[in-house]
């Protein structure tokens, strides 16, 4: 839609369940915050994170009050986020196992049906029909959770 104009790349703590305005230090977090950005051609139709960039929007929260903790949080944010977009970058190649396995797990939107419901051309009624049709049998089949989970520690580390 190119609305995105910045990213603010603060962080919290996984145990605590919010944003502690900690500084992104995780490099597999920042793949998976920058992949569906990549995946859009960037924000703004493809002029990247233009004008608003990344934004570091943290603040000395905890212990650390010195100077010298900023310039680290800072520079690890910065390493992070740089990490992050070399191993985003190469999980989207269209060869490579991740966008492999993604669209084996997607690969139902691209029947007939998918095809309507992503084009928004298909009704609530329409859709109910199929749900409730005797015929329609789905069959459950794996996410492949641990399996994306795996690519992606590869290629971060």
């Amino acid at each position: 839609m190119g609305m995105l104009g910045g990213l603010d790349a603060n962080t919290g703590d996984a145990q605590v369940g919010w944003d502690t305005d900690q500084f992104m230090t995780d490099a597999r977090e920042a793949a998976q915050v920058l992949m569906p950005i990549l995946r859009g051609g960037g924000a703004n139709g493809g002029a990247g994170l233009a004008p608003g960039g990344i934004n570091f929007d943290a603040k000395l929260r905890r212990e650390s009050i010195d100077v010298d903790d900023l310039l680290h949080g800072h520079i690890g944010g910065m390493d992070a986020m740089a990490r992050g977009l070399k191993a985003a970058a190469a999980l989207l190649d269209p060869d490579g196992p991740m966008e492999s396995l993604r669209r084996e797990r997607y690969a139902s939107w691209q029947s007939p049906i998918g095809q309507r419901i992503d084009s928004g051309s298909v009704s609530f009624e329409e859709l109910e029909s199929v749900a409730l049709d005797p015929g329609h049998n789905p069959k459950a089949t794996s996410g492949k959770q641990e399996a994306a989970e795996n690519i992606l520690s590869r290629f971060v580390h």
